[in-house]
């Protein structure tokens, strides 16, 4: 299975179940898989921030591939962002090779100019190998790279392997329009926006040119929903749809517990067994965890499927 330069939809990023040993929940890796499908969403991409990828071993990153990809119905893209290239070839090859659909790469933290983001990615393309397609991960936020239109454009003009970009600048509104105005001026080439934030903005990216979303939501049956609702048109019943979620999705927006609450909601919805993350994390405390609830209790007054 792959994704292409029109993928459009609701591409889940999957946190990574942990029991409470802190060993990896391969039984909620499978309903975890099969969630997201029943949701519809149109891929699933692992290993990502979201999925405490660099808490893991190499191996148990292989461990978590190869189950995704061996249940998925729907393409798989992996994470393989690394300190270093050589690791980052590794895993990604060795998804390739598992029958993933592609692998996401972002920017090392340690990036500032323009020249030095676009050489990296020259550098990670050759690594990964010019025939693995590729995710472009844009999160200034929280990876600290900030990429101008101008720079996207130049990474995907010299990298056609490159066939989506995942939209996490905020705010980025603009940012959204001013490439797709490039697209259409002819200036450069097409290719798939999806984005993430935690669908925090989502009630306008489609309206800017966005394809749906790529982000990791407790309800991803909502995001599919709402990209829907979008795509046909009923703008005021996709926002209505967004408004009633809006509390609990500026709540996950916190910085540090985002993780903590999503897993929490995934535990609630019988999704994922415990709430575990890896060490170090920072866990919710009782207070924040009665405030998610109550937060859910209001939300099914609008959305049944907040009523669990």
């Amino acid at each position: 299975m792959t994704f292409g330069t029109d993928s459009k939809g609701v591409y889940a990023i999957a946190t990574t179940p942990f029991l409470e040993d802190g060993s990896i929940d391969f039984t909620s890796i499978d309903r975890l898989t099969d969630f997201y499908e029943e949701t519809g969403c149109t891929g699933i991409t692992i290993l990502g921030i979201m999925g405490e990828a660099p808490k893991l071993e190499p191996e148990e990153s292989r461990a978590i591939v190869k189950r995704v990809v061996s249940r998925a119905r729907v393409p798989v893209i992996v994470g393989v962002s690394a300190p270093g290239f050589s690791g980052m070839r590794s895993l990604a090859r060795d998804s390739m090779e598992m029958g993933a659909a592609g692998v996401m790469i972002a920017p090392p933290p340690s990036l500032r100019t323009d020249d030095q983001i676009v050489n990296y990615f020259a550098g990670a393309v050759e690594a990964v190998g010019e025939d693995v397609p590729w995710v472009l991960q844009d999160y200034p936020l929280t990876l600290t790279v900030v990429m101008s239109p101008g720079v996207i454009a130049r990474i995907m003009t010299n990298h056609p392997s490159c066939l989506m970009l995942k939209h996490e600048d905020w705010p980025g509104l603009e940012k959204i329009s001013k490439l797709r105005a490039m697209q259409k001026a002819g200036d450069l080439r097409p290719f798939s926006i999806l984005c993430g934030n935690g669908g925090l903005f989502l009630d306008f990216e489609p309206e800017r040119g966005a394809d749906g979303a790529m982000t990791g939501y407790g309800f991803p049956d909502m995001l599919t929903e709402l990209v829907q609702l979008f795509a046909e048109g009923r703008r005021d019943e996709a926002h209505d749809l967004f408004d009633a979620h809006l509390p609990l999705i500026r709540y996950e927006q916190q910085v540090g517990v985002g993780l903590a609450v999503r897993k929490h909601v995934l535990k609630r919805r019988g999704v994922i067994a415990t709430d575990v993350q890896r060490k170090p994390a920072q866990m919710l405390t009782p207070a924040a965890k009665a405030e998610v609830d109550y937060l859910l209790s209001r939300m099914a007054k609008k959305d049944k499927r907040a009523a669990f």
